[in-house]
């Protein structure tokens, strides 16, 4: 059976070209792609010719943004993960994207949208995970207390 990619859709009341536009000009290869509009009467109540999706790739992962209407919310049971090279990209993607302060825990934020991310750093998994019991446990308690992660705390 062929398989053409997979697309993570995103739904939105009315925000999908702003979400999209401001999530293409955050991370880098990444461009809009198409926008399609309504033709008909929907569900969603939204008029006739405007915007129903707006197509999307973020560093080589597509995307669709669609303006559903108010009936469903995004929320943390989805998150997108930024892998971060050191504290500096840490700090200037949650600058960008940490927009709810009552959302933030263990580098978890949530942007103007509702959508939620995760930025870490890269190999965080061998801090919060070493052989040792007793390091695992110091590192998880540290990473419990923080909002936005600082690498240098787990030193």
């Amino acid at each position: 059976m062929p398989t053409h990619g997979l697309i993570t859709e995103l739904w939105f009341d009315d925000q999908a070209l702003e979400a999209a536009t401001f999530y293409t000009k955050l991370f880098p290869n990444s461009h809009l792609g198409e926008i399609h509009y309504y033709t008909t009467e929907n569900p969603s109540g939204k008029p006739i010719g405007s915007i129903l999706t707006v197509d999307f790739t973020i560093m080589s992962q597509r995307f669709q943004a669609l303006n559903g209407g108010p009936h469903f919310k995004l929320n943390e049971a989805i998150s997108f993960v930024i892998e971060c090279d050191d504290q500096a990209e840490i700090d200037f993607y949650w600058d960008q994207l940490s927009k709810d302060p009552d959302s933030e825990a263990c580098g978890w934020c949530k942007d103007q949208f509702g959508l939620s991310w995760q930025i870490i750093p890269k190999g965080i998994e061998d801090v919060l995970y070493p052989k040792d019991e007793q390091r695992a446990k110091l590192a998880m308690e540290k990473l419990l207390e923080m909002k936005k992660i600082i690498i240098d705390d787990f030193k």
